[in-house]
């Protein structure tokens, strides 16, 4: 079960590859500014991570206009969430978890993925400018898609 609703999120230290190099995502950063769309998602160069993360890159101005800012989290290295984001032109911030310590901490750990691993599980988090969690969904399956629905309505409340 992901992290509760009404708690403090846990704040993160990630990493993530652009064009100018490695350079750090932080949760905190939002404070005080923005809320925050914590997406994550198992594995890049997969179907339905492809589709979400392009779904979510051509509505980025929805929640733009919702005062939000959108993270993608995976196991991936950041090598790979940067090949993959150049390759299907995904423009949200991808954030590398490699070692599944954000995972862990939003407890949305999915277990041995296709018999390879441990991931990320499909989950959605939405944190307020005070970094509160106002919503959290980890979906049933690695193929069901978050209620994006619900979570722009979260975000409407909190505009």
């Amino acid at each position: 079960m992901p992290i509760k609703i009404g708690t403090s999120a846990p704040d993160f230290h990630l990493k993530q590859k652009t064009a100018a190099g490695v350079v750090d995502v932080k949760l905190s950063d939002n404070f005080g500014k923005k809320n925050t769309v914590v997406l994550f998602f198992p594995l890049a160069f997969t179907g339905v991570c492809t589709q979400e993360m392009c779904d979510i890159t051509a509505g980025l101005g929805q929640y733009s206009a919702l005062n939000a800012d959108v993270i993608g989290i995976s196991v991936d290295s950041p090598f790979a969430q940067e090949a993959w984001a150049n390759q299907h032109k995904i423009g949200i911030r991808l954030a590398s978890d490699l070692n599944k310590t954000t995972t862990k901490a939003y407890d949305v750990v999915f277990p041995m993925l296709a018999g390879v691993g441990d991931t990320s599980a499909r989950a959605a988090f939405v944190i307020d400018r005070k970094g509160v969690v106002q919503y959290a969904e980890q979906t049933a399956t690695p193929k069901d898609l978050p209620n994006f629905a619900a979570v722009q309505a979260v975000l409407e409340k909190l505009k």
